[in-house]
C-alpha cells in the first residue's frame, strides 16, 4: 500500500469546516475536478453512505463511508474506478483544532496494478497526480468554508 497525504490550515473553526465537509453528498461544491455527485444511498450521512463522483474528464468512481466521526472527519473506500490503475484505494479526511484554526489532513492509500512497474508508477506519477488532486480539494474546501462564513 502506498500512502500519500496533504494538509492545510484553515482560518476557521473545526465546526465551520465540518459544516461543509460533513455534507458527504455535496463534495462537488468544493472539489474542483468533480462536476457532479450521484447519491447511491438515502438517509443521513454516515457509515455505509455511498456516492458516485463524476469527474471533468468523463470518468467516475464510487466512495463508501467506512468511518464517520462528526466534527472530526471520515474515511471512505473507493470502488468502480476502472479509469484508474488501482487494485484498491482508501481516503481519510481529518479535522484537528490548531490554535484557533482547523488543520485538515486528507490522506490517500492505494495499491497499484501491474506489479513492480505499477508500484514505481504509484510512487512517482500517481503521487504527482494525487498531490494536485488533494491540494485542489483542500484549497476548494478552504474557499467554500470562507464563502459559507459570509
Amino acid at each position: 500500500m502506498i500512502h500519500f497525504e496533504r494538509s492545510l490550515s484553515l482560518d476557521a473553526t473545526p465546526d465551520e469546516v465540518w459544516a461543509v465537509l460533513g455534507s458527504f453528498m455535496q463534495i462537488d461544491r468544493f472539489a474542483p475536478d468533480i462536476v457532479s455527485v450521484d447519491a447511491l444511498t438515502t438517509g443521513e450521512d454516515g457509515v455505509g453512505s455511498k456516492r458516485r463522483n463524476h469527474f471533468k474528464n468523463g470518468t467516475s468512481l464510487v466512495e463508501e463511508v467506512t468511518d464517520w466521526s462528526p466534527g472530526h472527519g471520515y474515511s471512505v473506500t473507493l470502488s468502480e474506478m476502472a479509469a484508474m490503475p488501482l487494485h484498491e484505494a482508501f481516503a481519510d479526511i481529518r479535522i484537528a483544532p490548531i490554535g484557533g484554526q482547523a488543520r485538515v489532513t486528507w490522506s490517500f492509500d492505494y495499491r497499484v496494478k501491474y506489479g513492480p512497474l505499477g508500484w514505481l508508477v504509484g510512487q512517482t506519477m500517481m503521487k504527482v497526480m494525487m498531490g494536485r488532486v488533494l491540494g485542489g480539494n483542500l484549497q476548494g474546501l478552504a474557499e467554500r468554508v470562507r464563502a459559507e462564513r459570509r
